[in-house]
């Protein structure tokens, strides 16, 4: 992956105290763009599962190679929320 922005902690996760990990599925486009977004395993909560999701939608991947040539690809990202102190 190339050097990604974190996902935004949901205000109302925080408050509430909910961690968890996201498994998302990701198809990365030949050019390293997200093609299609998915979760593959839930955190249990959707706004963090939707935080996620919106976050991975806008990052840009350093493409897969076959034979040389770039290729599109599809890829697991986890993403973690957790609550620490600061």
């Amino acid at each position: 992956m190339a050097n990604n922005p974190k996902p935004d902690y949901p205000r109302s996760a925080r408050r509430l105290g909910q961690e968890g990990i996201v498994l998302l599925t990701v198809e990365v486009t030949a050019a390293g763009g997200v093609a299609g977004v998915g979760v593959r395993k839930s955190s249990g909560f959707e706004s963090l599962d939707q935080a996620a999701t919106e976050a991975v939608r806008h990052w840009r991947f350093i493409p897969a190679r076959r034979n040389g040539l770039l290729v599109a690809a599809t890829v697991s990202v986890p993403i973690r929320f957790a609550l620490q102190a600061e």
